[in-house]
């Protein structure tokens, strides 16, 4: 029983027969005629599983990956992991605080400064004023933005708000983190400052989690990845053999493309 306790303590998510479907309306009107005539009409609704029945575990500490092509599922994943969605089925459990770094700076408020959204991002993410106060040097110097920090947000781009936005959420002192393409966020350098940020909170023991299509950091940072395909596990392993088997599934997936672009 104490083996037992101990193995499921030193597990960070557990995610058991998970499933996620959503569902697409087909009928479209243009006219307030139209939308009226819809109402008394059958609904031509298309339904799909974004997600089906998947299971596995990351331990506390790993840096897990999980690649696949687009529509495979894994931002919905995510999404469930960090809360943002109800799976339809199946159990979540996650042992510890998780900062999610999901469309970054979709909280930020463009009619206050830099400085403002800091205060304002930090506290959604659960830091108090006094912790924020004793991490806003650090938090703009990690953005990179000194220089801007007291002008509005609309006058950010979209590399500078999300730079901040990245700054912030990885200053919030989670166990876990959740990371969709993230590291799209910035030019190289930056993107190397924030991989060698994830491998200091690797080292002091946090959980991390990357949903990428780069296999060059897959195999590079990751201790274990995940190839998602269609909604389904296709398989869990090193970061050598699932980064093979996803670059293989990608070029037959363009030889078939391929091939029936030459039959039509």
């Amino acid at each position: 029983m104490k083996k037992e306790n101990k193995e499921k303590n030193n597990i960070a998510i557990s995610v058991k027969n998970v499933s996620k479907q959503f569902f697409i309306p087909h009928d479209k009107s243009t006219t307030l005629k139209g939308a009226f005539v819809n109402i008394f009409k059958k609904k031509n609704i298309e339904s799909f599983y974004a997600l089906k029945d998947i299971s596995f575990e990351i331990k506390k500490g790993e840096f897990f990956g999980i690649i696949g092509r687009n529509g495979s599922g894994k931002s919905t994943l995510l999404k469930i992991l960090a809360g943002v969605y109800t799976a339809d089925g199946g159990e979540v459990e996650v042992n510890g605080f998780i900062s999610p770094f999901l469309e970054l700076g979709i909280g930020f408020n463009p009619e206050l400064s830099g400085r403002d959204n800091i205060y304002l991002n930090a506290t959604v993410l659960g830091l108090t004023e006094k912790e924020i106060d004793e991490k806003f040097d650090s938090i703009v110097a990690f953005s990179e933005l000194e220089r801007f920090i007291d002008q509005k947000i609309k006058n950010y781009s979209s590399g500078m708000s999300l730079r901040l936005a990245f700054s912030v959420a990885i200053h919030a002192n989670r166990e876990i983190l959740l990371m969709d393409e993230v590291l799209a966020v910035g030019d190289s350098n930056f993107q190397k400052k924030c991989l060698r940020e994830f491998n200091h909170y690797k080292e002091i023991g946090k959980t991390i989690i990357l949903v990428t299509h780069d296999v060059d950091t897959v195999k590079e940072y990751c201790d274990k990845v995940m190839l998602v395909r269609n909604g389904e596990i296709e398989m869990i392993g090193s970061p050598e053999e699932v980064s093979i088997k996803y670059v293989k599934q990608n070029i037959l997936d363009e030889n078939d493309i391929l091939k029936k672009e030459e039959i039509i």
